[in-house]
C-alpha cells in the first residue's frame, strides 16, 4: 500500500511566468499531469498533491482527476515543511509514502515500480533514487556500502575532493515507511542558510536507507526555466517517436514532426514531415498524415489522407481524403470515402459518406445527407450578425459554383442548385433551384469621363 505526495506550492520564478510552473505544458499534458500519469501503475491508495502558490489555479487546472486530494503549505519552508503538512492527513497510517516534485516530468513509471518494490522486498525506512553521472557538480553526493545501503548524504558545497569524485548523485525521489518518517518530521531543524526543512535530514535519521541507481539520469531532469522545459520536450519527443515507430508507425524525417504524449497512433500510419499531432488524437491503421498538417484532438479513421491541412476537435471516417489546405474546426464529422479538397472549411458540420466539397467552399453548422456534392465556391451563410444558423443539406444534392445557402434553411433530397443561386427559402425533393438574377445587358453604356 502506497500513498503518494506531490509537491507542487513553489512559485517558480525563474520561469518568467504568471501560470504555476506545474501548470506548463509539455507533451499535451502539463508538468504536473505528466508526473501523476507516471504513478497510475502503482495504483496508490491516494495521491495528494501539496499545493502553495497559486493553490487555487493549480486545484482549478486538476480538478478533472477526482482521485486528487489537495493540501495546503501556505509558507514554502523546503521539502521538509512540505511533507511535514501531511502529518494531520496520515495519522494512523502504516503503509509507505512516495514523495515526488511536480516539476520533476520525466520519470518513467518502470522506474517508480522498481524503486517501490525495492523498498517493499528489502523492507527499507526509506528508499531514494539515486543516478551516476558524469558531472555530478553541483548535486548532493550519496556514499553507500556494497549493498547500497545509504551511509552519507553530502552536498556537493560539503564535500572534500575525494568526496566530489563521487559520481552517485541524490534525484531527491523518495519511498519512506511512514511510520518511521512520521517520528522524524515533528523533530525536522532549519540550521541552514535558507532556513527551510529538508527532507535528506529526516532521511539522515532513519535506518535502512537503500539507494536505487536509474539507468538514465535524464528521467530526473527537474524544470526551473524555459531553456529546461525545451530540453526536456526534446527528451520527451524522442521517448515517443522510438515508441510509435518500434510499434509500426513510419515516420518520415522525424526531427520535423512533434507528437503530444496523449495521441494514440495505429501500425501501419505513415507520418509525413513537418507534420504535428496535439491532444487527445486517434489515428487509425492505414493513414497518411502530412506532410505539413496540424491534427489536433481529433480522431482520423483508416485510410485516410490529409495533406497540408488543420483538423481540430473532428472526426474523420475512413477512406476519406482531405486537402490540401482544407481546415476542419468545431466539432466536425466527415463520413467514409468523402473528399474534402483545396480550400475547404468545415465548421461544425456533419457530411454524410461519399460526399464532397472539393474547393473553395465554406460549410457552417451544416448537415448535408449522402452522396453530396457540394459545388466550387459554396457558401453557407450561417450568421446574421447576431445568431448562428442551421442549413441542412438532403441525400445526393448538388450546389452549383458559387451557390449562397443563407440559413436557416432546409434543401431536401436529390436536389440541383443551379450556378451563382442566393438560396433564402426551403426546398422540397428533387427539384431544380434557380435562385438568381436574369442577366440584363445594356448596350452602349458606359461611365462619362469629366470634361
Amino acid at each position: 500500500m502506497v500513498v503518494v505526495a506531490i509537491l507542487a506550492a513553489g512559485r517558480g520564478t525563474r520561469m518568467k511566468s504568471s501560470l504555476p510552473k506545474v501548470l506548463h505544458s509539455l507533451g499535451g499534458r502539463s508538468l504536473i499531469e505528466q508526473v501523476i500519469e507516471s504513478v497510475k501503475p502503482l495504483s496508490p491508495s491516494r495521491q495528494m498533491v501539496i499545493v502553495g502558490y497559486q493553490a487555487e489555479e493549480v486545484k482549478a487546472a486538476l480538478q478533472p482527476i477526482s482521485s486528487l486530494e489537495f493540501v495546503e503549505q501556505t509558507e514554502q519552508l523546503g521539502t521538509g515543511h512540505a511533507v511535514q503538512q501531511l502529518l494531520p492527513y496520515l495519522e494512523g497510517y502504516t503503509g509507505d509514502l512516495l514523495v515526488l516534485y511536480g516539476d520533476v516530468p520525466l520519470l518513467r513509471p518502470e522506474t517508480l515500480t522498481n524503486l517501490l518494490e525495492t523498498h517493499t522486498k528489502n523492507q527499507n525506512a526509506a528508499t531514494i533514487l539515486t543516478a551516476k553521472v558524469d558531472n555530478p557538480k553541483g548535486y548532493g553526493r550519496v556514499f553507500c556500502n556494497s549493498e547500497n545501503i545509504v551511509q552519507q548524504i553530502i552536498e556537493d558545497k560539503d564535500c572534500t575532493l575525494e568526496q566530489k569524485e563521487n559520481k552517485r548523485i541524490n534525484a531527491g525521489i523518495y519511498c519512506f515507511r511512514w511510520q518511521d518518517l512520521a517520528k522524524i518530521l515533528p523533530h525536522l531543524q532549519a540550521n541552514n542558510a535558507q532556513k527551510e526543512y529538508y527532507l535528506t535530514d529526516a532521511v539522515s535519521q532513519i535506518e535502512p536507507v537503500m539507494a536505487v541507481d536509474l539507468e538514465d539520469y535524464r528521467e530526473i531532469l527537474g524544470i526551473n526555466d524555459r531553456l529546461q522545459l525545451a530540453i526536456a520536450y526534446e527528451i520527451l519527443q524522442r521517448r515517443i517517436k522510438e515508441k510509435w515507430m518500434l510499434a509500426g508507425v513510419t515516420l518520415l524525417d522525424p526531427t520535423s514532426i512533434t507528437i503530444d504524449d496523449t495521441v494514440e497512433l495505429q501500425p501501419d500510419v505513415i507520418i509525413e514531415p513537418q507534420t504535428h499531432l496535439r491532444g487527445s488524437t486517434v489515428i487509425q491503421t492505414g493513414s497518411r498524415i502530412g506532410p505539413g498538417s496540424l491534427i489536433e484532438n481529433s480522431q482520423i479513421g483508416e485510410n485516410v489522407t490529409v495533406q497540408y491541412s488543420v483538423v481540430t476537435n473532428s472526426i474523420v471516417h475512413s477512406g476519406t481524403t482531405i486537402g490540401p489546405f482544407a481546415h476542419l474546426r468545431g466539432h466536425v464529422v466527415v463520413g467514409a470515402k468523402c473528399r474534402i479538397g483545396n480550400f475547404v472549411e468545415l465548421k461544425n458540420t456533419k457530411l454524410g459518406d461519399q460526399s464532397n466539397a472539393a474547393h473553395l467552399s465554406y460549410l457552417g453548422d451544416t448537415t448535408a445527407g449522402t452522396k453530396v456534392n457540394i459545388g466550387a465556391g459554396t457558401i453557407t451563410a450561417n450568421y446574421d450578425g447576431v445568431k448562428k444558423h442551421p442549413t441542412t443539406i438532403g441525400d445526393r444534392t448538388k450546389t452549383g459554383a458559387n451557390s449562397v445557402l443563407v440559413a436557416p434553411l432546409s434543401i431536401g433530397n436529390d436536389v440541383y442548385i443551379a450556378a451563382g443561386s442566393a438560396v433564402t427559402k426551403d426546398v422540397p425533393d428533387d427539384c431544380l433551384v434557380i435562385a438568381r438574377a436574369r442577366q440584363v445587358e445594356k448596350p452602349g453604356w458606359r461611365l462619362k469621363n469629366d470634361e
